[in-house]
């Protein structure tokens, strides 16, 4: 399966599965987006992500990760 930027959900998901000991209120955007960039099956253009992308990711981290 094929994930792209706007598939914040399952992003979320994996970012949870692979860092369960990360606070992602302490991620830095471009790290954020390296981490997303390095998840499998991770096939977005880094060129389409953007801040308001990152929030969205970010938020649905902290959401899976309660």
């Amino acid at each position: 399966m094929s994930i792209k930027w706007t598939d914040s959900l399952e992003i979320a998901i994996q970012l949870v599965d692979n860092n369960p000991d990360v606070d992602p209120l302490s991620i830095a955007f471009p790290q954020l987006m390296e981490m997303v960039m390095a998840l499998e099956g991770f096939d977005g253009d880094p060129e389409r992500c953007g801040e308001r992308i990152l929030e969205a990711i970010q938020m649905a981290w902290i959401e899976e990760r309660d």
